[in-house]
């Protein structure tokens, strides 16, 4: 092992960053898991009340088996007020704090991602606590309360006047100052009676705090939506978005941390490939000395174990630091609050440990096997040339793998859910890449025997290129698979996002009548004024939530019936939207299908505070993607979300001073779809980096192990310009094949992706793919012109002697 360091290189590398990229998953897995948020507005209330922010489902197993699941729904869920009172009247409850929360802003003094700014009553202020450094409590209409921070940063004072934007925007004079303020959440306090008014929850409060036995509180809720919430799970009642996040976190981790274990295992296999294959020669001495196969899997299997667990240690110790690196860029794009820390246990880099161990073991057995067969007579002349031939227990796997991956192709073309085509949609295209690995010789053969052609036409470099490229094919299929893999998945991860993107954009363009998109954050009156402005026909109201079918998410648009057919065009294919109402509701047709309804049925669903409703299917629509799954009237879905603020369809002639920011829907569905498409792109594009490191590891390995080569082309005469222009011609030739492969599998995945979601092809920028092509081309370029240079430092008899 200690002779093979250069070769056994590139394998350490690969295992030391697969095992870096699970541990740094695997944190973010253990947060979702284990992650907690503490309180700040709810930190003085050892007890806290509030709505059941979940949507159950009970059902019945075989056997009697009672299985529940829950899911979280979008907005918060509100109490009723006599809620409190029956916590009050219980014994054992000492005090009992009511609290309202609703969007509200000073202009200018918005947080950055994760930062609320909220509106309360002042009665709640004890829940904190707040209490007053300078001035008196609000008790007009008019009179608010700034936490110290907002203060600070706005220079107000007591008689100070500001304009707050909230459901009913308006100008109020600061009246007192509080001596604390929130880290992450900004608190602006109004009296009792606005502060109900500006919630737009007559009767309704968001949140009880109370003082006494947790267990009391818990008697006197029963039976009624309620959840109680003590210690760190006050923190997870504040904060909704962070414990979206946490779930969210879930999801993300497990499937990015699935795919780099496959991805790793792809990578890691074909860095062992690689290194046998440049050791047979060895391998061959020691059969032709009476080793037997077993021994010399054994010994190859020890080697390995001792890589791994030489990489795994350091790579779980990197990937420490990557996740602390993925929490900040998260947090920067607004995916993760502030105040949800990283959980940092045992359990993420030990499983990183095993991973590498077990699949530095599970790749070197699998490339030993066939070299381990060598019959000691024919071993020498074996190692010398070996041929290109593919064992048949390896055609019957690549022809099983392909035929798994062309199920898979079939499967996604039919999913018609983000939720559910993501992971598939890497799954399939990995399948793809580990079919082309297992078939990799015949393929290079292919490839390399249409490409020898037009490269033996050109000087004395492509001549030499085409006959590497035609004796190599074992060499070049080890190193073609990791670029094939990285171009496949890196196209699928970009044009992905570029597919749900342009269908969206197009929809939502092709959809909107109207001349005028105002918003978002329109209140309701501003709406109203601009109804009765000279010139405008037609206002519509549009807010923007998420609904659950039984369990399954699905985005929701409220809109103004009136004058809709002036503003919107949903595409209507059956029934009519002229009876939209507080019991009807229009259906995408991709959502109508799956959900198995039509016109005049009655679809159940639960709202995104939680309420129940059945209203009756009045319309299928094609427009899904540019303007949600399910669209209901406003004025129903305004009564049950957070923020009711929302944008304008205005047609008609619009006066020029509104000052009201003005946009476009195609802007609308491409900045919605740029949030989700970061997200993904920092967390893929770790995979993708991972893989890029791979593709230059095996091109530097198999360029390094030719230095013999080389130094017979330059005895014979060969120039090194002409090897290196040898070299360039042979890495573009496997650049083109790895990217018509990965091309191929991007593309197979992408049709039948944007098959199943949009309805359509894929949706490419020319642009994008020529840069892919090229940098993948001056990546390649760069990790193979580098080892030549230094494998042809020595002189040439040197060079042949030390390689002997």
């Amino acid at each position: 092992m200690t002779a093979r360091k250069a070769s056994l290189a590139g394998a350490f590398a690969a295992l030391l960053c697969a095992a870096a990229l699970v541990c740094a998953c695997g944190v973010l897995l253990d947060t979702g898991l284990r992650g907690s948020i503490a309180p700040e507005r709810y930190a003085g209330a050892p007890v806290v009340v509030t709505g059941d922010q979940f949507v159950h489902q009970t059902t019945v197993k075989k056997k009697g088996k009672v299985k529940h699941k829950a899911k979280g729904i979008a907005e918060r869920a509100w109490l009723p007020a006599p809620v409190a009172d029956r916590v009050r009247s219980a014994p054992g409850v000492r005090s009992v704090i009511t609290e309202v929360s609703f969007p509200a802003e000073i202009a200018g003094t918005e947080g950055g991602p994760g930062r609320e700014s909220l509106g309360h009553g002042w009665e709640s202020a004890a829940l904190t606590p707040f209490t007053l450094r300078e001035g008196r409590p609000p008790a007009a209409d008019d009179e608010i309360v700034v936490d110290a921070a907002t203060a600070r940063a706005r220079n107000l004072r007591p008689g100070s006047r500001v304009d707050v934007a909230s459901a009913e925007p308006g100008a109020y004079r600061v009246v007192g100052v509080t001596r604390q303020s929130l880290t992450d959440q900004t608190a602006i306090f109004f009296s009792t009676a606005r502060a109900a008014k500006l919630s737009g929850r007559p009767g309704m409060v968001s949140a009880i705090g109370a003082t006494g036995s947790a267990k009391a509180v818990r008697d006197a809720v029963r039976g009624t939506t309620a959840t109680v919430h003590t210690g760190g799970g006050r923190g997870r009642a504040e904060f909704l978005g962070a414990e979206r996040a946490r779930v969210k976190l879930i999801s993300m981790g497990g499937a990015l941390g699935g795919t780099a274990l496959l991805v790793a295992v792809i990578v890691v296999s074909g860095a062992f490939a690689l290194s046998v294959q440049q050791r047979e020669r060895e391998i061959a001495l020691l059969r032709a000395i009476a080793a037997t196969p077993r021994q010399v899997r054994r010994m190859i299997g020890r080697e390995a174990l001792l890589v791994g667990l030489a990489a795994g240690p350091l790579g779980a110790a990197a990937g420490l630091p990557l996740a602390f690196w993925l929490r900040d860029r998260f947090r920067g794009l607004g995916a993760l609050p502030p105040n949800l820390d990283l959980v940092v246990g045992p359990f993420p880099p030990a499983a990183a440990v095993l991973a590498a161990v077990a699949a530095a073991w599970a790749a070197a057995r699998v490339t030993a096997r066939r070299t381990s067969r060598i019959r000691p007579v024919e071993a020498l002349g074996d190692a010398a040339l070996r041929p290109a031939r593919l064992g048949a227990a390896r055609v019957a796997a690549g022809l099983l793998v392909t035929a798994g991956a062309a199920a898979l192709t079939v499967l996604l073309s039919g999913l018609t859910t983000e939720a559910a085509s993501s992971p598939v949609t890497m799954l399939t295209a990995i399948v793809w890449t580990v079919a082309a690995a297992l078939l990799g010789p015949a393929v290079a053969r292919a490839g390399t025997a249409a490409l020898g052609v037009p490269l033996r036409r050109l000087r004395v470099g492509g001549d030499l290129a085409a006959a590497n490229l035609g004796t190599g094919a074992r060499r070049l299929a080890s190193v073609i698979t990791p670029l094939t893999l990285m171009l496949g998945l890196t196209a699928t991860i970009l044009f992905v996002q570029t597919t749900m993107g342009h269908a969206a954009t197009r929809q939502a363009a092709d959809g909107t009548l109207a001349a005028h998109v105002l918003g978002p954050g329109v209140p309701h009156g501003t709406a109203e004024r601009i109804r009765r402005t000279p010139g405008v026909t037609a206002v519509t109201e549009v807010l923007r939530s998420t609904v659950r079918v039984g369990l399954e998410n699905y985005g929701v648009q409220g809109v103004t019936p009136d004058g809709l057919g002036r503003t919107m065009d949903l595409g209507v294919r059956d029934g009519s939207l002229d009876r939209l109402d507080a019991s009807g509701i229009a259906v995408s047709r991709t959502a109508a299908s799956r959900l198995h309804v039509r016109p005049g049925d009655t679809l159940r669903l639960t709202l995104g505070d939680g309420t129940p409703i059945a209203p009756k299917v009045i319309a299928v629509y094609d427009r899904g993607l540019g303007f949600g799954d399910l669209t209901v009237s406003r004025d129903l879905l305004a009564a049950h979300v957070d923020d009711p603020r929302g944008t304008l369809l205005v047609a008609g002639t619009l006066p020029v001073a509104t000052h009201l920011p003005a946009t476009t829907p195609a802007a609308l569905a491409e900045a919605k779809a740029a949030a989700n498409a970061e997200v993904n792109y920092v967390a893929m594009g770790l995979i993708i980096a991972f893989t890029a490191i791979a593709v230059v590891n095996t091109l530097a390995m198999s360029t390094a192990d030719r230095a013999r080569e080389f130094a017979l082309l330059r005895i014979v005469g060969t120039t090194r310009r002409q090897v290196m222009r040898m070299l360039a011609l042979e890495t573009l030739a496997v650049v083109l094949i790895a990217a018509v492969l990965g091309g191929a599998i991007a593309l197979a995945t992408l049709t039948a992706f944007g098959e199943g979601m949009t309805g359509g092809g894929p949706h490419v920028p020319p642009l994008a793919f020529l840069g892919l092509l090229a940098g993948a081309g001056l990546l390649a370029l760069a990790a193979t012109a580098l080892p030549a240079r230094l494998a042809m430092l020595a002189r040439p008899a040197d060079a042949i002697s030390a390689r002997e």
